[in-house]
């Protein structure tokens, strides 16, 4: 069964921190993945997903790992210190050496550490000052940054996972930080793909399922970017091939984004082959 864990902060709405609402929903979204794992049998917890060779306890476990890593960055540099050159030492192998090693973990074992270790970053995250930078595999990182960083890792293994039970998790209005971790992450996509990022700024417009629309650039740009907001992040997150998609490029370099983007850290990612799902 699942364990009962807190569904926000204490701090009244209006008093948050950019960190501190992130958080929140960094927290929320861990509930989502835990309500489609937690009544997983033994030979379920093994079900292959589309991140091959990853099972669904690879993705767990990918994900508790990582927390205890952003767990240890909190802590400082010096603490941190040994993960980041240890990471270094192998960087093409050590996420999957570490979810390899972690997916080994018993289910209910590995559940309940991922469950405490989500529990505790939330509450770490919450409580870092303002301007504090927080060292990290690459460019250290603001508590906002971490938190948008996890939240958009925990859905992206979310959606992997739910995609292999034929599910799908719960559209909410927490993609807006994944979609503007996405936009924000444009000329990283170039970088990676040894292309120069276009000097003019794009204009995104995205529609949420409730109606709302949210909008990157100015309304005037050449470069434009349509589409719903599920559409735009699991482009970026590379869960769907873009012909599986709705969105609309209008421009050159708009539709070259598209076929670059990439909002994950590391090396330019294959993506996903197109196919028919939900």
């Amino acid at each position: 069964m699942q364990t009962e864990i807190p569904s926000r902060s204490t701090i009244p709405t209006e008093v948050r921190t950019i960190a501190q609402i992130v958080a929140d929903d960094l927290l929320l979204e861990g509930a989502e993945v835990d309500a489609i794992v937690c009544s997983l049998t033994d030979e379920q917890w093994s079900t292959p997903t589309p991140a091959v060779p990853w099972t669904i306890a690879h993705q767990i476990a990918h994900l508790a790992w990582t927390d205890q890593a952003s767990l240890m960055a909190l802590k400082g540099q010096e603490a941190f210190a040994p993960l980041a050159e240890a990471a270094l030492r192998d960087p093409v192998h050590a996420v999957d050496d570490a979810a390899y090693e972690w997916a080994r973990i018993p289910r209910t074992e590995l559940l309940a550490a991922w469950r405490l270790g989500r529990v505790r970053l939330h509450d770490v995250l919450s409580r870092v000052p303002a301007g504090q930078q927080i060292p990290w595999f690459g460019p250290s990182m603001s508590a906002a940054s971490m938190a948008t960083a996890r939240l958009m890792e925990t859905w992206a293994h979310g959606t992997d996972i739910a995609d292999a039970l034929s599910l799908r998790l719960p559209v909410t209005d927490r993609l807006k930080h994944i979609a503007h971790m996405g936009v924000r992450t444009r000329n990283y996509a170039y970088a990676l793909h040894s292309l120069t990022p276009p000097e003019d700024e794009f204009r995104i417009e995205l529609t949420t399922a409730t109606g709302a629309n949210w909008t990157w650039g100015p309304p005037g740009a050449a470069q434009r970017v349509c589409g719903t907001a599920w559409d735009f992040c699991m482009l970026v997150t590379q869960r769907r091939h873009r012909d599986d998609l709705s969105l609309v490029a209008v421009g050159e370099d708009a539709d070259r984004w598209l076929a670059i983007a990439q909002v994950f850290a590391g090396p330019p990612g294959n993506g996903r082959a197109s196919r028919d799902l939900p």
